[in-house]
C-alpha cells in the first residue's frame, strides 16, 4: 500500500460512518452499492501487492496479502446479500452476523499481524484495534437490539476513527515531513514495508509520538459526538419529548396539593361523622317519647 491507499481507504470509512451515524435509513441501496465498489477496491489493491510480492520473490508480503484478501471479501458478500435481500427474504440479524464476523476478522488480521517486530508501524496497527472493537460491540448489540439507534451511533463513530486513523497511518509511514525524526521506511515489496529508527531512543520516541497521535484523534472523535448528536435527536424529534418534563418545583407543588387535599377530605370526613352520630341520637330521643306516649315507657 501507498500514502493514495491509506487516504483512498481513510476517507471511505469516513464517508460510510457518518452514513451510519446520520441517516435514519443507513441500510439504502445506494449505501450497499457504495459498499460493494469500496470493498471491490480492497480486494484490487490486494491483488495488485500479491503479484508484486509474487514478481519481487516476497513470500511474507505473499502470505500477508493472502490474509488481507478474507476481510474485503466478506464484506463485498455481505453487500451483494444485503442488496439481494428484497428477493432472498433473509433474515436481518444473519446480515448483521455476517458484518460482526467481517470486523473479527479484521481485528484478528490486524491483531497477529507482526511480520517485523521491531517496526513501529505495529504501534499503529495496535490502536487501530480500538475502532475495531467499537465497531464489533455495536454491530453484536445492535443483534440484540435492532431498532435502537445506539449501535449506528457507535458504529459510526467506529468507522469514522477507523477512517482517520487510516489516514494518519498512511502520513506517519509515508509522507517525508510526517515520519518521526529517526526512522526510515523500508520497503520489501507493495505490500511488505516496515518503519525502522535507528536505536531503542528513537523506536520508543517514534511509538509515543503514535500514542500522542491516536489521543488527539480520540478527542476529535469527542467534538464529533458533541456536534452530531444534538443533529441526530433533531432529526429523531429528541427535542420535542423534552417537552414532556416538568421543573422540580413544579413536582413539589403538585405533591403538597396533593397532601392538602388529602388532609383536608379527612378533616369533612369527620364532620360528617360527628352529624352523622347526632341525628342517630336525635332518633334515638324520639323513639323513647313516642314509646313514653303510648304508654309502652318504663315507671320508676
Amino acid at each position: 500500500m501507498s500514502l493514495i491507499s491509506f487516504a483512498f481507504a481513510g476517507f471511505g470509512f469516513i464517508l460510510i460512518g457518518t452514513h451510519q451515524a446520520i441517516n435514519s435509513n443507513p441500510s439504502s441501496s445506494f449505501f450497499f452499492i457504495f459498499l460493494s465498489i469500496f470493498s471491490s477496491s480492497f480486494i484490487l489493491n490486494s491483488l495488485i501487492s500479491l503479484f508484486d510480492a509474487i514478481n519481487s520473490n516476497d513470500a511474507v508480503g505473499s502470505a500477508l496479502q493472502l490474509q488481507i484478501l478474507p476481510v474485503p471479501l466478506i464484506f463485498l458478500f455481505y453487500s451483494i446479500l444485503s442488496l439481494l435481500n428484497k428477493h432472498l427474504r433473509l433474515p436481518t440479524p444473519l446480515l448483521g452476523l455476517i458484518c460482526n464476523f467481517a470486523f473479527v476478522e479484521q481485528f484478528l488480521l490486524f491483531y497477529l499481524q507482526r511480520k517485523d517486530a521491531g517496526g513501529v508501524e505495529n504501534r499503529y496497527y495496535d490502536l487501530l484495534l480500538v475502532p475495531l472493537l467499537i465497531c464489533i460491540f455495536s454491530t453484536g448489540f445492535e443483534l440484540k437490539n435492532s431498532k435502537s439507534k445506539s449501535p449506528k451511533l457507535g458504529l459510526g463513530l467506529g468507522l469514522i476513527l477507523q477512517g482517520t486513523w487510516f489516514v494518519q497511518t498512511g502520513l506517519s509511514l509515508f509522507a517525508k515531513n510526517w515520519v518521526a525524526e529517526g526512522c526510515a521506511l523500508h520497503i520489501v515489496s507493495r505490500g511488505n514495508y516496515s518503519l525502522r529508527c535507528n536505536g531503542h531512543p528513537e523506536y520508543h520516541r517514534a511509538r509515543a509520538i503514535a500514542t500522542l497521535q491516536f489521543n488527539c484523534h480520540l478527542a476529535l472523535m469527542v467534538v464529533v459526538v458533541v456536534a452530531l448528536y444534538p443533529l441526530i435527536c433533531w432529526k429523531d424529534g429528541g427535542y420535542v419529548e423534552s417537552s414532556k418534563y416538568r421543573p422540580l418545583g413544579a413536582e413539589l407543588q403538585s405533591v403538597q396539593n396533593s397532601a392538602n387535599f388529602t388532609l383536608d377530605s379527612d378533616g369533612d370526613g369527620d364532620d360528617e361523622y360527628e352529624i352523622k352520630e347526632g341525628h342517630d341520637v336525635a332518633d334515638q330521643k324520639a323513639v323513647v317519647v313516642e314509646l313514653g306516649l303510648n304508654g309502652h315507657g318504663s315507671h320508676p
